[in-house]
Order: C-alpha cells, then structure tokens, then sequence
C-alpha cells in the first residue's frame, strides 16, 4: 500500500522551496549586542563564565563597535563599570563616567547605531542591590526604599539621555520606575526617547555570569521582594499592564529560553514591541557544550534565536548577536 505525498512534504523538498515558505525570519537589525565598559587603558579581558564575551576599556571601544557595525548590527546595550561604588549609587549619573562617555563616543563613530543604556543600580552599589538600602522601622531588617531609589534613576536616566542614549532600558523593577523616567525624561526635554521596560524580570538562577560581568552580586540576601516568582504566569500580564499604563513603549522579558510562554502571551496581550533578553547563563551553557564538542554551536543559537522570534519576540538581546549576524552572512 503506498501514501501520497502530503502538502507539508512537498512544501519541504528543497533548500529555496523551504526558505520560500519560511514563517519567521531572523534578521541582524533584531538583535542587540550587550557590552560591559569599564575603567582604564589596553583593557579586552574576556570574563572567565561567558567566552567570547569582555570587558572594554574606553580604548578598546571602537574596535568592537566598529566590528558590529560591520556585521549589521544597529542596537548595543551598554553596561558601565564604575570607578567606585556608594551606598545609593551616586556614580551612576556622573556625566564623566564610563557608560555616558561610551555612549558619547558611539554617537560620534556611528550616528545611527542605537545606544541602549542600562538604568539600574545594582553594579554602582556597594550592597550590590538594585536601590538604596534603609533599615525597615518596625523589623530592623534591611530593605530597599522604593521611592528614593526612583530619584537616582531618574537622575541617571536623564544624564544617560543626556550623553546620547537613544533608548532608556531600566532594569531595576522598582513599583513605578516607568513612570518617574518617564516624566523625569520629558521634563528635561527628551520626551523623544523610548523606555525598553524590564517589565517581567524573574527573580532567576540565569544571572550568574551576568553578575560576575557586572560585578553587581548583592553581598546580602536577594532580590525576590522586587523581582518576580519563576512559577508565575499571569503576575507577568500585571507588571507589564502596568509598565504599560505608565508610558513604556516596549516590554522585556528576561530570561528568554524558560519564559518563551510568557513571550507569547505579552505578544498576544500588547501591540507594543516584545524584547527577549537571551541572558548569561543561556548563553554560557551553550558555549560549554560547544567547546566540549557535545553539540553543534551554530545550529543550536540559530534554532534558539529563531525559536524566540517565533514565540513573538521583535527584538531579542543576546550575547550571540555578533556570531549570529555573521552566520546570517552565509
């Protein structure tokens, strides 16, 4: 007894047949390039938990830009190492520190590659929190003041708008962050620039590297009080509900790979641009593997960059984006 061959099977059958058909493409334009800066000269240090991934003094800037821009990137994340830590963060609206003379910099090489600042705390404090610290009245137990916190980052989302930024990315998940950038940014006349919102940051086990890069590990407890439950679902729907209501014109979830349900679900929810931020740890255990020989590099970050998009990610942030615009290349 023989079978026809079906539609799906016909529609398989050779290499431009399948890219004819394809329903979701990946393009260099879609992906972010994350980049930690850091003081000092002749700095390229490659961070022992992420390969491929370093450290750049201000020196050592424009060659890495300049090898992005080549490949098609347009968007880079920027993460300052500051020169010294307070217990509020002080240094992170320093107009002379590392992230806003990046960002000043970047403009001048590239005038139309997109710099996106990271807006947060936790690698400027000594306590490695993502706000300041105060004392809670009634249980003396150490807890972060939501609404002083949100005076520092408006000062540092202003004075990374200042510098150049195209886009404030503030990642700190403090109650009304977008609101007070928001207002902070227009009040100081950058009511053109856009607010990525960590709208659906998980308190997750994917950071790790990530904090080792940053050097922004809390040298005490955590940060689930502010961060949310892996476990939930529909909380997620509430946070960018109302990352939404107070002015945030796209919505992050991070991580990517364990939360591609909730990609989803942001995507059928919202009409804004849905970003998935592809973290350290996703990224450092498929370079493991790899240098292990145990799987197939390319393939595996194409299908799990693809495999994002298709979730109903716009734009994606990883530590791939270099390798990957080069693999589109091919």
């Amino acid at each position: 007894m023989s079978f026809p061959i079906t539609r799906n099977r016909r529609l398989r059958g050779s290499k431009s047949m399948r890219a004819l058909v394809r329903e979701t493409h990946l393009h260099p334009e879609q992906l972010v390039y994350p980049l930690f800066v850091t003081h000092g000269t002749n700095i390229k240090d490659e961070i022992p938990s992420m390969p491929g991934v370093y450290h750049f003094s201000l020196d050592r800037l424009e060659e890495e830009v300049h090898e992005a821009y080549s490949l098609g990137l347009r968007s880079l994340l920027l993460f300052g190492l500051p020169a010294s830590k307070d217990e509020c963060g002080s240094s992170a609206h320093d107009e002379a520190e590392v992230m806003q003379e990046a960002t000043r910099r970047i403009k001048k090489w590239h005038p139309d590659m997109l710099v996106i600042a990271d807006t947060c705390l936790c690698h400027y404090t000594e306590h490695g929190h993502c706000g300041i610290i105060v004392k809670d009245k009634l249980t003396g137990e150490a807890v972060i003041d939501n609404d002083s916190t949100l005076e520092v980052l408006v000062k540092t989302a202003v004075s990374q708008a200042r510098a150049g930024a195209d886009i404030i990315a503030p990642s700190n998940m403090m109650d009304g962050y977008v609101q007070a950038i928001r207002a902070g940014l227009d009040e100081a006349g950058f009511a053109h620039i856009p607010i990525m919102a960590y709208s659906v940051k998980y308190s997750s086990a994917f950071y790790g590297p990530f904090r080792d890069a940053a050097h922004s590990a809390p040298q005490f407890g955590d940060r689930k009080t502010y961060q949310m439950d892996p476990a939930n679902s529909r909380e997620a729907l509430r946070e960018a509900e109302n990352d939404v209501l107070e002015g945030a014109d796209m919505l992050m979830v991070k991580p990517a790979l364990a939360y591609m349900d909730i990609i989803r679900m942001l995507r059928d929810q919202f009409d804004l641009p849905i970003v998935a931020y592809n973290v350290s740890a996703e990224y450092a255990m498929v370079k493991a593997a790899a240098q292990n020989g145990w799987i197939d590099e390319k393939a595996i970050v194409m299908e799990m960059l693809t495999g994002l998009r298709r979730a109903g990610a716009d734009i994606i942030l990883t530590y791939f984006a270099k390798d990957a615009a080069r693999w589109l290349k091919e």
